[in-house]
C-alpha cells in the first residue's frame, strides 16, 4: 500500500524512529514508517543500529522533498540512547512521537535457548524500549504532551506456531509496559500506545527464513505463511506504518493504552 498522496496528518511535527532502516532491500517497518511520517508532515529523526541503512531512509525522504536526519544507536545502550534523544533535540528543537520499532529474535524455545540469547532479546525488546521512553517522556512532559507507539507483535499475546520464547515474553513485557506509560502520563498529554503485527512479510523475515531454512525454502515458507492468514496473504510494511501514523496522529487524540492489532484476522482463529 505503498503511496505517495498527503493529507499532513503529522504536518508540524517531529518524528524519532528508532529502527528506521531496513537490514535488506525492501520495506521493513520501521523504514515503511519513517518515510510514512515524512511523507505526511513530519519532520524525521531516524535513528539505527547500521548507519547505511538510516542514510538509505533518509535518502528516500530527501528524495521526495521531506525533512529527515540519523544517526546511529543501539538502543540496548544508555549512553547511545541519551545521546540519540539529545542529538534529536539539538537538531529539531523537540519530540512530538517516538516510534519505537527496534526488535529481534531468537526462534527457540527455552530448553534451546542460551542465557546470552536470552538476555539479548530483552535487552533489545524491552531494555530498548524502556531505555527510548526514560529520556524521551520528560522532553516530551516539558513541552506539553506527545506520542509514543510501541511496535509489538501478536506474539505477545497468542503462540505464533513456533518457538520463541524470549521474543514472546518480550513482547508482553512490551505491551504492560505501554499500559503503564499510558496511565501514569495521560494526564501530561503523553499518550503510549502498541501495535501488534501478526505475519508480516518483511526483509527481516525473509533474512531469518535464509538462515534457519535456506535460500530455497523461503518462497515455500512464504507460501504457507500466506495459507494461514484468513485473507490469504500475509501483510506488509505499509500496514503497519498506516497504523502506527494513526496512532502518532491527532485523529486518536483520545486513544492510550490500546494494543492495535493489524493481523489480517490471524488471532481471531485462536482463542
Amino acid at each position: 500500500m505503498e503511496s505517495k498522496w498527503m493529507s499532513d496528518r503529522v504536518k508540524g511535527k517531529i518524528a524519532l524512529v528508532s529502527g528506521a532502516g531496513s537490514i535488506a532491500p525492501g520495506w521493513s517497518n520501521g523504514k515503511a514508517a519513517a518515510v510514512l511520517y515524512a511523507r505526511e508532515g513530519a519532520k524525521v529523526f531516524a535513528a539505527d543500529m547500521l548507519p547505511e541503512a538510516a542514510a538509505e531512509t533518509k535518502a528516500i525522504i530527501d528524495g521526495e522533498g521531506g525533512t529527515c536526519s540519523t544517526c546511529q544507536v543501539d538502543v540496548s545502550d544508555s549512553g547511545q540512547v541519551r545521546a540519540m534523544v539529545d542529538q534529536c533535540i539539538e537538531t529539531y528543537g523537540r519530540v512530538d512521537i517516538l516510534h519505537n520499532n527496534v526488535g529481534i529474535i531468537d526462534p527457540v524455545g527455552v530448553v534451546e535457548s542460551t542465557e546470552e540469547g536470552w538476555d539479548k532479546v530483552m535487552a533489545v525488546n524491552v531494555k530498548g524500549m524502556f531505555l527510548t521512553c526514560k529520556f524521551c517522556i520528560p522532553r516530551m512532559e516539558k513541552q506539553g504532551g506527545g506520542a509514543i507507539v510501541n511496535i509489538s507483535s501478536t506474539s505477545s499475546i497468542r503462540y505464533g506456531g513456533y518457538p520463541s520464547d524470549s521474543y514472546n515474553a518480550s513482547k508482553g513485557a512490551v505491551n504492560q509496559l505501554t499500559r503503564s506509560l499510558a496511565v501514569q502520563y495521560a494526564a501530561k498529554g503523553i499518550r503510549a500506545n502498541c501495535v501488534l503485527p501478526g505475519l508480516i512479510h518483511t526483509p527481516m523475515v525473509e533474512e531469518l527464513a535464509r538462515s534457519s531454512y535456506g535460500t530455497d525454502e523461503v518462497e515455500e515458507m512464504t507460501r504457507q505463511r500466506n495459507a494461514i492468514c484468513p485473507m490469504k496473504k500475509m501483510g506488509d510494511a505499509w500496514d503497519v506504518a498506516y497504523a502506527a501514523l494513526f496512532l502518532a496522529s491527532d485523529e486518536a487524540r483520545y486513544i492510550t493504552g490500546a494494543q492495535l492489532v493489524v493481523d489480517g484476522g490471524l488471532t481471531c482463529k485462536f482463542s
